[in-house]
């Protein structure tokens, strides 16, 4: 067994998503719609990407403009056509995509998406939709635990009875996040969204293509990028 065959396990698709990933939140639903297609099932894990390590670090005032900045001119470079790209794609959907205000420690969001997996797995997708929709609108502190005990009330109010949640983020479900993101950096992720299949890693959702032949027996010759039905 490969390293990605042992860190994807029994599961047929494994996708690795970070709540402050732009490129991830535009992913969601041209990966679903995959999925559906083949009537399979998606294992969603958190990754927490480290931003300022390869991309250095910023923060904007109120008004949007940039109040200090730890990046490199190159950096802002990559980092604003990130967002117009994202955007593009975004807007296809009628999606709001706002830049946001600054580094987002997003490792509490995503510990959230594994206690909602693990109470009630079947309002994950709930969970995740309005989680993006109303973090790249500015309106949603994922560094705060009473607001994300607050969003999962919204959903169900079992999620969040008694403080449970936030006992687990602060004991079983950090170490389980923490574990799940060294794993598969160990194993080469690196950045969000990721697909494991097979035995293989593929970074981007404009792989769509290639993950959907390999799920599907890889029947005929291996499709190139462009994928018009998925929207990628």
């Amino acid at each position: 067994m490969g390293v990605f065959s042992e860190l994807r396990g029994d599961v047929p698709l494994a996708v690795y998503i970070d709540l402050k990933s732009p490129y991830a939140f535009i992913a969601i639903e041209p990966t679903r719609a995959m999925a559906a297609a083949l009537g399979i099932a998606i294992d969603w894990r958190p990754f927490t990407l480290d931003i300022p390590s390869y991309l250095g670090s910023a923060r904007l005032d109120q008004q949007g403009k940039v109040a200090s900045s730890q990046r490199t001119p190159q950096q802002w470079t990559g980092v604003r056509y990130a967002y117009r790209d994202a955007r593009r794609y975004a807007s296809l959907r009628d999606k709001t995509l706002r830049g946001t205000e600054k580094i987002w420690d997003s490792s509490l969001a995503g510990i959230a998406m594994l206690w909602v997996k693990q109470q009630r797995s079947e309002l994950f997708d709930r969970f995740v939709d309005e989680a993006y929709a109303r973090f790249w609108k500015r309106d949603l502190d994922i560094e705060d635990v009473a607001v994300l005990e607050a969003l999962m009330e919204s959903i169900d109010p079992e999620l969040a009875k008694g403080g449970r949640f936030r006992e687990f983020a602060a004991g079983a479900g950090r170490a389980a996040h923490d574990e799940l993101n060294e794993a598969a950096f160990a194993a080469g992720v690196f950045g969000v969204p990721t697909y494991l299949v097979a035995d293989e890693m593929w970074f981007g959702r404009e792989h769509l293509p290639r993950i959907e032949w390999l799920l599907g027996g890889s029947q005929g010759a291996a499709p190139d990028v462009a994928n018009r039905a998925f929207g990628s």
